[in-house]
């Protein structure tokens, strides 16, 4: 990476000996949240809180929320709020996973949620979720360099199956099943059979499949297990004295067993189980098992570390000396064979545009850097073709997995290179949240201009830029005599006053 590229990107958390940092996972079945204190490049947890929300109970096949899970939800996050609140919003990093990602409309619950919570708060993918959990396993318990290990999930809503080496994972799997969605799914009315398990356990089995070949191919040394479902089944093992609080292959049968004599969920009677994990015990069981059969699983340890832990170390950059957004942007280059030369051109005018407005148009450090990514991928659309590139590019970064990435920070990325060009679309930011649109607005405003002067795609001395901005006025001064011998530019230039009413800018050019 260049170190152009490198300063126009995102940089670890800068903090100071003692601050306090906060990590919140917004999970389908328990929200947890992790208060740690930061000293010497590392974090010491000094406060821990989980409520168990249970939201994906409330979610129906419509992706709506019942009001009685949105309560839930919405007065945990106001307590877990008032802990939070003298620390500052950079050093508060809130996630939310599957049940959230499932919503018809998440931005109405978010917007309920930020409010309760008085944080912002990020939707990240299954593969992305799947990267923290493994980050903060990985960090809590090390593993010998070069070994390789496999690091199961299972969630309320889904499950994440990971490979990795010391902090970096190498395969990331994330599958639309947990606890609680296959409780409902397949034991909807409590009952308990071994015709009903051995069906849901093929079906799951099945999904297994998908990538079991590939990852008993790569292989691994130890096998660790995150998430409630996986501390329970251990608590179980170990209350029964058939383990010493492991998960083996040889005792899931018999745990399968106890749990089925009891024939209805209300019914289970398992040592060491909660009475909040047993309406979901089933689910999560039934997810376990079928995973140890289909990868050959023999011996799996459980895991003091989960995703929240992950979120601490992403925040603070432990998982390695190069942000994986940083990685991500340069495999998406690659793969698409974008113009570095033209990109670099398109964002070094874009940074001296933004330098310039920052300070009046109140924008931060994180907007020059989203802005610093679209202009290095705004021309990744070309790769399906030059007619409407700026659409493909849209769909393509909207639609990825890409590492590192939340799904709102996707979703900024994609606007922007959709709006990058042409006339600007009526709905094109209504996926945008409240709290960040002015900003994406004003930052889409500095990328177009910065597209157009470099429409060329060739070397060119661009004249001194002068931009002003001041509300939604902007006006950009170019020296009259440079403009007149570009007619074609002269010509884009004057068609931008219109398009950028759609803003919410009214841009003035002088020259």
């Amino acid at each position: 990476m260049s170190p152009l590229r490198r300063n126009s990107l995102s940089a670890p958390l800068p903090l100071a000996d003692g601050d306090l940092m906060a990590a919140i996972d917004l999970g389908s079945n328990s929200y947890h949240m992790v208060v740690a204190r930061y000293s010497q490049g590392q974090f010491r947890v000094v406060d821990r809180l989980r409520e168990m929300v249970r939201m994906a109970d409330g979610l129906d096949n419509r992706g709506g929320l019942s009001s009685a899970a949105r309560d839930r939800a919405l007065d945990c996050l106001s307590r877990f709020g008032e802990r939070i609140r003298d620390i500052p919003p950079q050093r508060v990093r809130a996630i939310a996973t599957n049940t959230v990602r499932s919503l018809r409309e998440p931005q109405a619950f978010l917007m309920l949620a930020e409010s309760a919570l008085g944080h912002a708060i990020e939707i990240v993918s299954g593969r992305e979720e799947a990267r923290l959990v493994y980050l903060g396993v990985a960090h809590a318990q090390p593993s010998a360099p070069g070994e390789l290990r496999l690091v199961m999930d299972v969630g309320g809503g889904s499950t994440e199956c990971i490979i990795g080496s010391g902090l970096e994972a190498i395969e990331r799997e994330s599958l639309q099943m947990g606890c609680v969605a296959t409780t409902r799914r397949f034991f909807d009315n409590g009952k308990l059979s071994r015709k009903k398990w051995k069906q849901a356990h093929d079906e799951i089995g099945a999904e297994f499949q998908q990538f079991a070949h590939r990852y008993r191919e790569l292989g691994w040394q130890d096998v660790l297990g995150s998430s409630g479902t996986i501390k329970a089944i251990g608590n179980i093992c170990s209350e029964m004295k058939l383990t010493k609080g492991a998960i083996t292959a040889d005792v899931l049968p018999h745990l399968r067993d106890r749990l089925l004599e009891a024939g209805h969920i209300d019914k289970i009677d398992l040592p060491g189980l909660s009475n909040d994990r047993k309406p979901v015990i089933a689910g999560g069981l039934l997810v376990v098992e079928a995973a140890f059969k289909a990868l050959g699983i023999e011996r799996m340890m459980v895991s003091r570390a989960a995703m929240r832990e992950g979120i601490l170390c992403d925040m603070l950059g432990l998982g390695g000396d190069e942000d994986p957004r940083d990685a991500a942007i340069d495999l998406l280059m690659t793969r698409y064979d974008v113009d570095e030369a033209q990109a670099t051109r398109v964002e070094a005018t874009a940074m001296h545009l933004f330098d310039q407005v920052a300070d009046t148009w109140g924008l931060d450090t994180e907007d020059r850097v989203k802005l610093g990514w679209a202009a290095w991928l705004h021309e990744i659309g070309l790769a399906i073709a030059h007619s409407q590139h700026h659409v493909h590019g849209a769909y393509l970064l909207e639609n990825s997995d890409i590492s590192g990435f939340t799904r709102q920070q996707q979703q900024v990325l994609s606007v922007l290179v959709r709006c990058q060009r042409r006339s600007i679309p009526k709905h094109a930011f209504d996926a945008i949240p409240d709290r960040l649109l002015l900003r994406t607005r004003r930052i889409t405003a500095l990328l177009r201009l910065a597209v157009l002067l470099n429409r060329s795609h060739g070397r060119i001395d661009l004249p001194k830029l002068k931009l002003i901005a001041h509300g939604t006025e902007l006006a950009l001064a170019l020296p009259k005599r440079w403009l007149d011998e570009r007619p074609l530019l002269r010509s884009d230039l004057s068609g931008e006053p219109e398009d950028m009413q759609a803003l919410g800018i009214n841009l003035h050019i002088t020259g």
